[in-house]
């Protein structure tokens, strides 16, 4: 890890060393001081989930509530306008061996649990172990390089780390939840409950209805209110998560008041229905959110590890099928802009010619890298905006036909006479509007392709066993990518069952650069590493890239409050804003006076909640135990 020559105790880290912010700072930027505490915030949750049925969001099984991570604090925590600093919280602070092989945490002696019981350095090792052990297998390849964490003494815990690719290994052991050891002897930690675990964080779980709804109080006792990191911050005295079966539904419960924030993730919802009559009068406020984080990665993934999409002629043709600039002005209202990159929406992103840096890199790599990639970076086609470009699918049916897919009966057949097949899974019903003209160009090329529409436990089931042709995924990409790449693109993951690697994608390329992203000694080093593996991603055409926005679209009512400052790097939503009493009186006589002024509001807010509570009956699907974002649509 970068940073001082000499090891010494600081009170943050950092992938490079940076830190902006000094030893004895007051509060991070983006929180006010003197933010009130109180009130509720409702909100469906930006987790594109729809259920829960466990409250362990640390394992394999189960689907998990979201919010966990309001319960469970970490030795340090992250400022979200800087692209990976961590500052104290459990560990007043943090020492890095010189030759980075360890790292010493030396915990505050007035850090406990809920319940009153010390946080110890045994606790903290108890969660590193059992994490690695029993925790979901993305903890174990996170933590492969992780050997052990030794408790010195109550208050110093040292992990200590083996291999050369070490840097980022301080932050992810910082950034661990610490559970408690005496709670965790006595309850399995493997298995579902819903069970409110006990944790240290500043918030409890008040009440839950299983897949419906959860709700998390403000702990009043929490050790940690007062300490820098959090002045300002977690102010609702609650906050409330609602569960919908379907898009349709949550929004009809948001216009009737039921909750009171949400992100919109569906252009033509955001296009056509927010202009319901409390945004017209400002009773809902509807704003964009600048988003300054890499876009995330979403697209149509294709399994590589079915025989007829294994060839990257025939997925770049699946590539060229897909009219992007038809869909953004047909269904997208031209609110996004086509995803080119792994890394977009960052200097991380491939841009035309490698650069000097990124030749060497991929020439020294030792492992063979396509020729292709070598050159100008491959860009998804940009079509006439017809729906079917006539140029590109006669494109796209040469490459099948190299590929040894040609047409026989208007059908795509390989040389054994069998049928080109595909299958697009899903689980919303909300995408077939743009999964159907896919499907129809795909028909063109003469593929046998369909949607195929599963409820969601089967849609979580057969993701996990990988059993599927192509689906829609969103990988969250950070400022400073680490391990999870191994996770999303890595050749071991693609033979773990339940991994991030969909794709089934296993190329000694990527693997090394991903490895080389990891042992980056400076910015400007891990930037020229993603560069490169982001031209050899994008030239094994292992998806068909969607779109982003730089932007996030939310709507609430009016009744909150917010610092000045937004984080760069964050919504800040969930734990800078405040509850605004003075707001909340003046939206409560406006919506007395609305509902006297239009009657027959209040028979429709009534089917509206009837419709929401439905929709929640009939929930079945989860990811929040990877924190997986919601699609964009």
């Amino acid at each position: 890890m970068a940073g001082a020559a000499a090891s010494e105790r600081k009170h943050g880290l950092s992938a490079f060393g940076d830190l902006a912010y000094p030893a004895d700072f007051e509060h991070f930027a983006y929180a006010d001081p003197d933010a009130p505490k109180g009130g509720t915030f409702s909100l469906v949750g930006w987790g594109g989930v729809t259920t829960f049925n466990s409250l362990n969001n640390y394992i394999l099984k189960g689907d998990a509530a979201q919010g966990l991570e309001l319960l469970f604090d970490s030795l340090m925590t992250r400022a979200a306008d800087e692209p990976d600093a961590l500052y104290s919280l459990v560990a007043e602070s943090a020492e890095v061996a010189d030759d980075g092989m360890s790292v010493t945490f030396y915990l505050r002696p007035e850090a406990k649990f809920s319940d009153g019981t010390p946080l110890t350095a045994e606790d903290v090792a108890f969660s590193f172990d059992t994490l690695k052990e029993k925790g979901h297998p993305i903890y174990h390849q996170m933590l492969q390089d992780v050997v052990s964490a030794e408790t010195l003494d109550p208050a110093t815990v040292r992990y200590t780390f083996k291999g050369e690719l070490v840097r980022d290994l301080p932050l992810i052991v910082a950034g661990l939840p610490i559970f408690s050891k005496a709670y965790y002897t006595k309850k399995p930690f493997d298995q579902t409950t819903l069970e409110a675990p006990l944790g240290s964080g500043p918030y409890l779980v008040d009440r839950m209805a299983q897949g419906r709804t959860i709700v998390y109080r403000r702990n009043p006792d929490y050790w940690a209110k007062d300490l820098p990191a959090n002045r300002g911050r977690w102010n609702f005295d609650r906050i409330r998560y609602e569960y919908f079966r379907d898009r349709t539904a949550g929004m009809e419960a948001f216009k009737a008041g039921f909750y009171d924030f949400r992100e919109e993730f569906t252009s033509k919802v955001w296009a056509t229905e927010y202009d319901f009559p409390a945004i017209r009068d400002g009773r809902v406020k509807k704003e964009v959110l600048l988003d300054e984080t890499p876009s995330g990665t979403q697209g149509f993934f294709l399994n590589t590890r079915r025989d007829h999409l294994k060839d990257p002629r025939v997925r770049k043709a699946l590539d060229l099928a897909f009219d992007f600039e038809w869909t953004n002005r047909n269904v997208f209202y031209g609110l996004y802009q086509r995803t080119e990159s792994f890394f977009e929406n960052s200097p991380m992103k491939a841009e035309g010619e490698p650069s000097e840096a990124e030749k060497a890199l991929l020439g020294e790599l030792g492992v063979p890298v396509a020729e292709e990639t070598l050159g100008a970076v491959y860009l998804p086609p940009k079509s006439d905006g017809s729906g079917a470009d006539r140029k590109l699918l006669l494109e796209a049916g040469k490459l099948l036909d190299e590929a040894g897919w040609t047409i026989k009966n208007g059908m795509r057949v390989n040389d054994k006479g069998e049928p080109f097949e595909l299958e697009i899974l899903t689980f919303e019903p909300s995408f077939e509007r743009l999964t159907a003209p896919y499907v129809k160009n795909l028909k063109l090329l003469g593929i046998d392709a369909r949607i195929r529409m599963v409820d969601p436990a089967q849609y979580q089931q057969r993701l996990k066993n990988f059993d599927f042709d192509v689906t829609t995924e969103r990988y969250v990409m950070r400022n400073t990518p680490g391990v999870e790449l191994r996770s999303y693109f890595g050749s071991d993951a693609a033979a773990i069952d339940g991994s991030l690697n969909l794709a089934g994608i296993s190329d000694p390329a990527v693997d090394a650069l991903i490895e080389r992203i990891l042992s980056a000694k400076s910015r400007d080093e891990l930037e020229t590493a993603a560069c490169a593996l982001d031209r050899v991603l994008r030239n094994g055409h292992y998806w068909v890239p969607h779109w982003y926005k730089a932007s996030h679209h939310v709507a609430h009512w009016d009744k909150y409050a917010r610092p000045e400052t937004k984080p760069r790097f964050d919504r800040g939503i969930l734990d800078t804003w405040w509850y605004d009493e003075a707001k909340a009186a003046t939206l409560a006589s406006n919506v007395v006076a609305s509902s006297e002024a239009e009657a027959p509001s209040n028979s429709r807010r009534q089917l509206f909640i009837i419709a929401g509570l439905i929709g929640l009956v009939l929930a079945g699907y989860l990811f929040v135990r990877l924190r997986r974002p919601a699609k964009k649509q």
